[in-house]
């Protein structure tokens, strides 16, 4: 099987005429038919109604997906071979931490290196330890630690720590009294709204959640609006809501019976040899500059991996 096989399988789908499917191609008709029966010879199965009329078979229908597929991966294999050689730096980050770690770094990196492209994926954690796991990133910014056990040999380049208040309304926090306690929060709005910022919940949340009447989980954008209008209260990093807490629009607090959280964070890599190809170690000095701002390096090793 190769691709012109498929790809002729595909536009013979398209046209549903082998004579149409030539021209398209450019090339005979005898050389269609030449590749359609060498197809359906190593599948084992007939792809084509010939006739007055072409139709797939039952068994043409159900490759077809698969085929399709193939030629995909087959355009996305040749973009990514272009993208090397002009070169190119992967990234797999926290959804929460793309704008305030990857934005501003990425600019100033590609300024001094306009030729290089760099890829951001973005998601859960879970998704990200997979994309490196299976080579599609080079670094990855996670939850630390890592507790992932199909994925346990990341290595931490920067870790970085940031406070994750609680916060809520303005005309919540007004009516809260002196010496305030939990209860008193939940008393005013009873909804706490969990985010799962970490791989398991600290105490402090997980006891918070238990204790709310109503406990909801949604994104980071729905989730800052619902706690805007007074309808919500819960735990975000600061990262996440740094403009709202500036502007007036939430406001931290702290009960007396409940400890303040943080969510610990790692730049990553499957191993320090990523380091070695300058352009990752530059761009990796950038996140590291923009995780100086956004909370406190507890570790930095990138001078130290050669």
């Amino acid at each position: 099987m190769d691709l012109d096989q498929i790809k002729t399988f595909d536009r013979i789908a398209q046209d549903l005429s082998f004579t149409k499917a030539a021209a398209r191609l450019n090339v005979t008709q005898a050389t269609v038919s030449m590749r359609m029966r060498a197809l359906e010879d190593l599948l084992g199965v007939p792809l084509f109604h010939r006739g007055r009329k072409v139709t797939l078979t039952d068994q043409g229908m159900t490759f077809l997906p698969y085929a399709r597929r193939i030629l995909s991966t087959a355009q996305e294999a040749r973009e990514a071979l272009r993208r090397a050689d002009r070169g190119r730096i992967t990234l797999a980050c926290l959804r929460s931490l793309v704008s305030p770690l990857v934005t501003d770094s990425l600019v100033r990196f590609q300024d001094r290196h306009p030729g290089i492209d760099v890829i951001v994926y973005e998601g859960q954690h879970r998704h990200l330890t997979a994309m490196l796991h299976d080579r599609q990133a080079e670094l990855g910014i996670v939850a630390w630690p890592n507790l992932d056990p199909l994925v346990q040999d990341l290595e931490p380049l920067v870790i970085m720590r940031e406070a994750a208040p609680l916060v809520v309304a303005p005309e919540i926090a007004a009516q809260l009294p002196p010496d305030y306690t939990i209860a008193d929060v939940l008393a005013l709005v009873p909804r706490v709204i969990a985010l799962r910022w970490w791989q398991v919940d600290p105490d402090g949340a997980a006891a918070l959640a238990q204790r709310a009447a109503t406990c909801v989980e949604l994104p980071t954008g729905p989730a800052r609006r619902l706690v805007i209008k007074g309808a919500g209260f819960g735990v975000f990093v600061r990262s996440a809501i740094i403009d709202d807490l500036e502007e007036g629009r939430l406001m931290e607090i702290q009960p007396v019976d409940f400890e303040p959280l943080h969510r610990d964070t790692a730049l990553v890599t499957l191993t320090p040899s990523a380091l070695d190809r300058p352009i990752v170690r530059d761009f990796a000095n950038e996140i590291a500059l923009e995780c100086e701002k956004v909370g406190t390096v507890i570790e930095n090793r990138i001078a130290a991996v050669r």
